[in-house]
């Protein structure tokens, strides 16, 4: 076999490998998972996760999880606790401990210790015979059969078994606090993402210039207000009200239709019933909007009033698109 087809070949036995173990731990979901779920929403504290080697790590993305969808936790190391971090359990936590065999040095160190206070104690393992499991209020199974390796040794499967069992608990918490889109925008406020989740059109145009002429400005002063204005358009208001639209495009065709533009007004050229929305609206709703009528621009209104212009240029640069 030469080394493409061997590269190829491992990779895919890698990820067949790991699929089938993760469609396994369906079968593992059962009224003790239910019961560890319960107990973290019904606790008064927050949730330690706890783990060493590659499920500490494990531990720190699953913690992360908890508290972009409203559960509060912190990663707690199985090494670090048992020389001063113990501190970081209050009385209302619940400890989440993460090991594979259930049975490391530093496990079975730690467990006694969670054991002798009120906290209640979680088990993420793969073995349900182990020292942890025995002592854990609940046990979550996260059995893996064999590694990705070839070995059978770097954890792989395992690891990626854990990852999903703590994405499993994350979800069924996010769904039991009835933590919705909005909520989810609170705890991600930078990037696209939360950008998608909380920016309104408002906050775009009021940073955008506001083109506007009346139904009887002269067209060459339309021409000067889409030119200053660099918006590419420019609405035409009657009583602080958008009557029309006029684009760069409606420009052009009145500079082909007309060989003397002496005379011409506003509404003379514009498009009457322009596309518009609502300043409040999410601008990812915005983008919708043009992505329907294959249009750049969208007028704004506020309270059934002129407010200003919105760009597809301003979605693209907000990380919108």
């Amino acid at each position: 076999m030469n080394t493409k087809s061997a590269i190829i070949a491992n990779a895919i036995k890698a990820i067949e490998t790991e699929g089938d173990a993760i469609k396994n731990l369906a079968s593992f979901i059962d009224d003790e998972f239910a019961e560890a779920i319960e107990s973290i929403y019904n606790s008064k504290g927050r949730v330690i996760v706890t783990g060493v080697g590659k499920s500490a790590i494990i531990a720190t993305k699953i913690v992360a999880t908890f508290n972009s969808t409203g559960t509060p936790a912190i990663f707690m190391h199985a090494a670090d606790a048992i020389h001063g971090d113990l501190g970081t359990i209050l009385k209302d936590d619940i400890v989440v401990c993460i090991s594979k065999s259930g049975n490391t040095t530093e496990i079975k160190a730690l467990i006694p210790f969670i054991k002798s206070g009120p906290n209640k104690l979680i088990a993420l393992t793969s073995n349900k015979d182990s020292y942890l499991a025995q002592q854990a209020n609940y046990v979550i199974s996260a059995y893996v059969e064999k590694e990705a390796c070839p070995n059978n040794l770097a954890p792989t499967t395992s690891t990626t078994a854990q990852l999903v069992m703590g994405d499993a608990m994350a979800i069924c918490l996010l769904d039991m606090k009835g933590f919705s889109s909005k909520d989810f925008a609170k705890y991600h406020p930078g990037g696209s993402l939360g950008k998608k989740l909380y920016l309104r059109v408002s906050d775009i145009a009021t940073a955008n210039l506001k083109p506007q002429v009346t139904e009887d400005s002269d067209v060459r002063d339309v021409i000067v207000e889409i030119s200053e204005k660099l918006m590419g358009v420019t609405a035409v208001v009657k009583d602080k009200k958008i009557i029309g639209v006029i684009t760069d495009g409606d420009i052009r065709r009145m500079l082909r239709k007309y060989d003397n533009i002496n005379g011409l007004k506003a509404k003379d050229i514009m498009s009457v019933n322009p596309k518009k929305v609502e300043s409040s609206i999410l601008a990812v709703e915005a983008l919708e909007v043009m992505d329907e009528h294959g249009i750049s621009q969208l007028l704004v209104e506020k309270n059934e009033q002129y407010f200003g212009v919105i760009h597809l240029h301003d979605l693209i640069k907000e990380g919108i698109i």
